[in-house]
């Protein structure tokens, strides 16, 4: 819940998301008096069409679950799928409440999400995924290009038989001219992240000139496991945030704009 006093009162926040998912978020920190600056740090786009993922899609009513690892998991694979949904007698997992609720609004009834957090290892630990639930079970997991391999690994270990629809890639994308001579970098205030990718972009892109500066600036994150990947790469403020969404991120932001 984001507090009703908060007043960002024109803390310049970083936001990036890619630039199709970055609305929402600027859109909040702007109605709470902040000045969101927009630096798109990773691009999705189309997958590269293998044989391999058109025979996975092709016979997708042999499965009995599909995993969505995330929003844009759901984005591209449906629209992958023959009339923009899966077979009826195919189960559905989400991976936490976003990708669920994108899930929904697509038509696409779930059939598992974590009650509680929102990575692989918070659905690894539902009922539905114990070992007892998925042996001998075909599950199709969607997910991006170069994903982690936890779920996959863990749910083969458990005696499923696991394929996966990679049914978009991630890039990091071009920003011309030296960040030192952009305008937004002197109003930069804090730093947002959702991803590890985002932060190894966010290196890549600051370059050496800016690194320094990028690494003095505090961070919000949204894991434990990027809270120890940013340390690990020299962030030395870093909050992390009660989840993945726009307000939780907001309210990750008011609460160290109120600590200052």
């Amino acid at each position: 819940m984001i507090p009703l006093d908060c007043n960002l009162a024109g803390t310049g926040v970083l936001v990036t998301r890619a630039a199709h998912q970055a609305e929402g978020l600027c859109r909040l920190i702007t109605e709470l008096g902040g000045r969101p600056l927009r630096f798109p740090t990773i691009e999705i786009s189309a997958p590269e069409q293998t044989e391999k993922l058109y025979n996975v899609l092709t016979h997708i009513e042999t499965y009995d679950m599909a995993i969505f690892i995330s929003v844009n998991a759901v984005a591209w694979g449906l629209k992958l799928l023959a009339r923009g949904r899966l077979p009826a007698g195919v189960r559905t997992a989400a991976v936490g409440l976003s990708t669920a609720r994108a899930l929904a609004e697509a038509g696409q009834a779930v059939a598992v999400v974590p009650k509680q957090g929102f990575d692989s290892e918070a659905l690894l630990a539902a009922p539905e995924m114990s070992a007892s639930a998925v042996a001998g079970k075909k599950i199709l997991i969607f997910r991006g290009q170069g994903g982690r391999a936890l779920l996959g690994k863990t749910l083969a270990e458990r005696g499923a038989l696991v394929e996966y629809a990679e049914v978009y890639r991630r890039r990091c994308p071009e920003h011309a001219g030296d960040l030192s001579q952009a305008a937004w970098i002197r109003d930069l205030d804090v730093t947002t992240a959702t991803s590890n990718t985002i932060l190894d972009n966010l290196l890549l892109l600051f370059g050496d000139t800016q690194r320094e500066c990028l690494l003095a600036t505090p961070l919000i994150v949204i894991s434990e496991r990027m809270c120890d990947h940013a340390r690990a790469l020299g962030w030395r403020w870093v909050t992390l945030a009660a989840g993945p969404d726009d307000r939780s991120i907001v309210d990750a932001i008011c609460q160290w704009s109120a600590s200052r």
